[in-house]
């Protein structure tokens, strides 16, 4: 397997970091890098975006100039990395603002006049790495994981990603350092293969 460029989206809201989250997201990174993939990273809780209010501005307004970058990054990305804790049973509020900005129609789909939409966002693949309260066999086999879902399918699958795959991390207020060494591990060996 070649070398890849890898988009790694930080999706914790606290912009100041030192949450599990970021830490994940490093270890992913250090371990892209060391393989030789060409790595990009966004910090999400460090942006300064206004929310879209209406479908006339989702569809018409200009992305804002601050997340130019990050569209770039994305449509240069042969696979996306995003990493969010889950709040209330889905993503922070801030992550969902940032993602309704950047996966608009030119971006991520072209509307259909009388069909469903042509997704742009095709042959690339996508990880989504979810931190959580609750054991995640919990989540994902009684609660069908909805807040995941929902991004998985109604986003990125929509824009045209595919395969996307779920990695989750359940009960870190629990956790015990040997768990977290072993997480950060497993995200090293991820970003090591480009998965």
């Amino acid at each position: 397997m070649g070398q890849k460029s890898i988009l790694i989206i930080q999706g914790h809201p606290d912009g100041a970091g030192g949450h599990l989250c970021h830490g994940l997201a490093d270890a992913y990174a250090a371990g892209a890098e060391s393989a030789g993939h060409r790595v990009m990273r966004v910090d999400v809780g460090r942006l300064d975006f206004p929310l879209l209010r209406s479908q006339a501005a989702f569809e018409m307004d200009a992305l804002p100039e601050g997340l130019n970058g990050v569209r770039d990054a994305l449509i240069a990305a042969d696979h996306v990395v995003l990493l969010f804790p889950l709040w209330l049973g889905t993503l922070p509020a801030v992550l969902k603002a940032f993602l309704e900005q950047l996966m608009r129609p030119g971006i991520a789909f072209l509307p259909g006049e009388h069909s469903f939409p042509r997704a742009l966002l095709t042959g690339r693949s996508a990880r989504l790495v979810v931190t959580m309260g609750t054991p995640a066999f919990i989540y994902r086999c009684f609660f069908f994981a909805p807040g995941v879902r929902s991004v998985d399918e109604g986003i990125l699958g929509f824009s045209g990603m595919s395969p996307v795959r779920h990695t989750y991390f359940g009960r870190v207020d629990a956790a015990s350092l040997a768990e977290r060494q072993h997480w950060l591990l497993k995200m090293r060996q991820l970003g090591e293969r480009g998965a």
